[in-house]
């Protein structure tokens, strides 16, 4: 009878607000591969994003009007999922995400280790 648990949701640096600011279309495409994640699933537009060494770096790709989104989250941190980046992708030639979003993207995943180990080291590594 009982429920699955969600995982818990963790918003890093301004990817709340930048999802705010996007198309209603694309929020909600977002919102629910973040919201698969969170029931422990994998969106069918999820991608591993290459550069991170693992499947735990996932990214999700929208268009719109001639426009292209991604949201960028993580579940390498057991039982949490993290989202790291949203953002408008400006550049038009190639589909490589710009060198900028990627360190960000690598600033903001150190950032949620940290906040993941200080969430283990206050309530033991078990959850």
């Amino acid at each position: 009878m009982s429920k699955q648990a969600r995982k818990p949701l963790k918003w890093v640096g301004s990817a709340k607000r930048d999802l705010d600011a996007m198309p209603d279309d694309v929020k909600d495409l977002f919102g629910h591969a973040i919201d698969v994640a969170q029931a422990g699933g994998k969106h069918q537009d999820a991608k591993v994003l290459a550069g991170f060494g693992s499947a735990g770096v996932l990214e999700v790709v929208e268009d719109d009007r001639g426009n292209t989104y991604r949201a960028v989250y993580t579940i390498r941190f057991a039982g949490w999922v993290y989202v790291l980046h949203c953002f408008q992708k400006k550049s038009k030639s190639g589909i490589k995400t710009p060198k900028a979003d990627m360190d960000l993207i690598q600033a903001r995943l150190k950032a949620a280790k940290r906040d993941f180990e200080t969430w283990q080291a206050k309530h033991g590594a078990r959850r």
